[in-house]
């Protein structure tokens, strides 16, 4: 019997850092991410780096330093002397996203700057999380006295009174006010790093859809479907892009998974005439 000794793809990579909740690598699966855009990065590399980035961080805090002074001594290193920050001037490039070039210009979006802050947070021993906030990510951390939230494009601490005005666009375009008010509590818990990732991945779908680029945006659902196997919005999404590529037989397999699990939705019909209408393309 011959051994396959082949390195892993980068689809089949990702697949196996996402199979367990209870044991997943939040970094290492955010940074791979980017090797659909850059096939030879070494995600290894990167967690490297990330380490090196910690291993500074701790020779400047006593091993005594209580939570809130490690807080506020990653606060100065993270945002103040390695200037991490959100990049204003270019909020849709999907480089906002790919951890390694985060690294290097030091310039990301909320959550891609979110995940490399709880990485150095939880390296310092504090109970750090990311918050899947309406429209905005956000990171915390609870300490002795409360919790701290941060918003991770600007470092700045947010009270209760800004997270809650921060709310109210939300609220009221979702119509959650009055008699369905819902508590900032709700809007606060610790997101899974399930959640995060998909929440990266559905970044990049966006832009990419936004474009039209439909061979990146195929990339990021062949992503989203092995992480959340049973969305069966991705498996429609990937069709419809097939089906712009040309890629008649993929788009009908992702388009029937679709129309067999989502017996409900709204658009049933017209995805089926789109069924329809490929196979007819095909004969």
């Amino acid at each position: 019997m011959r051994l396959n000794l082949s390195d892993p793809t980068p689809l089949e990579y990702f697949s196996v850092l996402v199979q367990s909740d209870e044991q997943f690598p939040l970094l290492e699966a955010a940074a791979s991410i980017a090797q659909d855009e850059y096939p030879d990065l070494d995600v290894q590399q990167v967690l490297g780096d990330v380490d090196q980035l910690l291993a500074r961080l701790k020779r400047r805090i006593p091993a005594d330093a209580a939570p809130l002074q490690r807080l506020r001594a990653l606060n100065q290193f993270f945002f103040r002397d390695l200037s991490f920050g959100g990049n204003v001037n270019d909020y849709c490039d999907p480089d906002n996203s790919h951890i390694n070039v985060v690294l290097r210009t030091r310039r990301g979006i909320q959550i891609s700057l979110a995940v490399l802050w709880i990485e150095l947070a939880q390296g310092l021993g504090l109970h750090a999380r990311g918050v899947c906030f309406p429209g905005h990510f956000m990171v915390k951390v609870n300490l002795p006295k409360g919790q701290v939230v941060i918003d991770p494009f600007t470092g700045q601490s947010l009270s209760r009174e800004e997270l809650a005005e921060r709310l109210e666009p939300y609220k009221r375009s979702s119509g959650l006010v009055d008699e369905f008010e819902v508590p900032l509590g709700l809007y606060l818990q610790a997101a899974p790093a399930r959640d995060i990732i998909a929440r990266m991945l559905r970044n990049l779908k966006e832009i990419h859809q936004a474009q039209e680029d439909w061979t990146r945006l195929i990339a990021v659902e062949d992503r989203l479907i092995i992480l959340l196997p049973e969305a069966w919005g991705e498996y429609r999404d990937r069709g419809l892009a097939h089906a712009e590529q040309g890629h008649s037989s993929l788009a009908v397999s992702d388009l029937e998974t679709y129309l067999v699990h989502a017996q409900d939705a709204l658009d049933i019909d017209a995805i089926a005439e789109r069924v329809a209408h490929l196979r007819r393309a095909k004969n």
